[in-house]
């Protein structure tokens, strides 16, 4: 393959990094600066990556802010000891997912079952009807889904892919066999 053909496939996988930073809610540009970072396997300073990505150093400031309170990126201190800070990414794809899944989605689950339990607990202090029950039985399906998500992210946070990829496996085959 042509050294064409090798910045074309990357810049390919680029680009789909970017439609995925708006998937988690981040900016394209957030996605670029992850990619630039993530093929170039060594760490860069702001005005390098402001050079190979196009974007203003304001940008690439706030974006490596972002990605370095999320995880996803890591400052470093320059080659030789000197001042400038230098970023790098975090290749393993699986940690960032983990990461994810601990710090928002855990919490973001805790908060919804906090309410669901509010919320509940209003209806049983109201008088008992069809309604009433119905919506409390609602509830309390969507609280029981929360918790076996509670359950997935905690399996998800504790064990590798490959892991976790096999026990299914292995799960699926033997509920195939039965």
């Amino acid at each position: 393959m042509t050294d064409e053909g090798v910045a074309a496939a990357r810049e390919t996988v680029i680009e789909s990094m970017e439609r995925s930073a708006e998937v988690y809610g981040l900016s394209r540009s957030a996605g670029r600066v992850y990619g630039v970072l993530y093929f170039t396997g060594e760490p860069l300073s702001i005005p390098e990556l402001v050079e190979r990505t196009g974007y203003a150093k304001s940008t690439i400031s706030t974006v490596t802010r972002r990605l370095d309170r999320l995880g996803v990126i890591r400052r470093r201190s320059s080659r030789g000891g000197g001042r400038r800070v230098q970023f790098e990414a975090e290749a393993d794809i699986w940690f960032i997912l983990q990461d994810v899944l601990q710090q928002h989605l855990q919490r973001e689950m805790q908060a919804s079952i906090r309410s669901l339990d509010r919320a509940a607990e209003d209806l049983s202090d109201l008088d008992e009807t069809d309604a009433s029950r119905s919506q409390l039985e609602k509830i309390r399906e969507i609280r029981r889904t929360y918790e076996e998500l509670q359950k997935l992210t905690e399996l998800a946070t504790q064990y590798s892919a490959s892991e976790l990829v096999e026990a299914i496996s292995q799960y699926a085959d033997q509920r195939d066999e039965d």
